[in-house]
């Protein structure tokens, strides 16, 4: 069966950090790239960005630089490391499998406010 469930969000000032993270199962994970995508209220899901099997990352511009994402295959984990917060990046963030999957998790609640 196959499950995503990602954690580590909360509320933050801008400027500040979170490490999300996002454990799969079912997904043959070391096989395949992992995305993740963020939702804002009364917005469309977007991509925030991937890391491929190999480990190349790719990133939205607005996140370069500023967002980091990593992987571990023993743990079937992904990660994604955010500094320099800002307002714009409020969102629920979720992860998925390249291609993804169906299925959803619950996502995590970032919300980044003075």
């Amino acid at each position: 069966q196959v499950q995503f469930v990602e954690s580590g969000g909360g509320l933050v000032r801008p400027g500040g950090s979170l490490r999300l993270s996002c454990a799969a199962s079912g997904v043959d994970f070391a096989r395949y790239g992992m995305v993740w995508y963020r939702q804002a209220p009364g917005k469309q899901r977007e991509w925030v960005g991937q890391v491929l099997n190999t480990g190349t990352t790719n990133y939205r511009s607005s996140v370069k630089g500023r967002f980091t994402i990593s992987r571990d295959n023993a743990k079937n984990t992904v990660y994604l490391q955010m500094n320099s917060l800002e307002p714009e990046d409020t969102a629920v963030y979720y992860c998925n499998r390249l291609p993804n999957l169906p299925s959803w998790g619950q996502g995590t609640q970032v919300a980044v406010s003075s």
